[in-house]
């Protein structure tokens, strides 16, 4: 008469939330509106990061809110070429519309080799075959 334990009872499943997918907001980007700042800037240094972010809060953008899309959107409106930087670095100094328009970049690489590898295999059957 070996008594047995009775088994664990089994946790119950936690239930995964379901994220909630939030709507993009209309309006502008925040790229945009640094651009059309610092075009409408009459400076001849270009215009400080201050400033840039007074003409913002002018405009209605939040921007005690949304320092660091400010600063990201600055950053990478000067890596692609839209904005140069005048005096600074990072998101600091001032910054003044590029001469030169910005490269428009279509494709990724990744995409242009899978593309090229495609070709060349087309090709190669096409060879095959005839």
């Amino acid at each position: 008469m070996a008594e047995t334990a009775p088994a664990p009872a089994a946790a119950p499943a936690k239930a995964q939330k379901k994220k909630k997918a939030t709507a993009k907001k209309p309006g502008p980007s925040v790229s945009d509106l640094i651009v059309k700042a610092v075009g409408a800037s009459n400076e001849r240094r270009g215009v400080s990061l201050a400033a840039l972010k007074k003409a913002l809060a002018g405009g209605g953008y939040d921007v005690e809110k949304n320092n660091s899309r400010v600063k990201i959107a600055l950053k990478s409106l000067v890596k692609k070429g839209a904005l140069v930087q005048t005096k600074g670095t990072g998101a600091s100094g001032s910054f003044k519309l590029s001469k030169k328009p910005a490269p428009i970049i279509c494709c990724s690489f990744s995409i242009l080799h899978r593309l090229d590898r495609r070709v060349r295999w087309l090709e190669s059957v096409r060879n095959v075959i005839s």
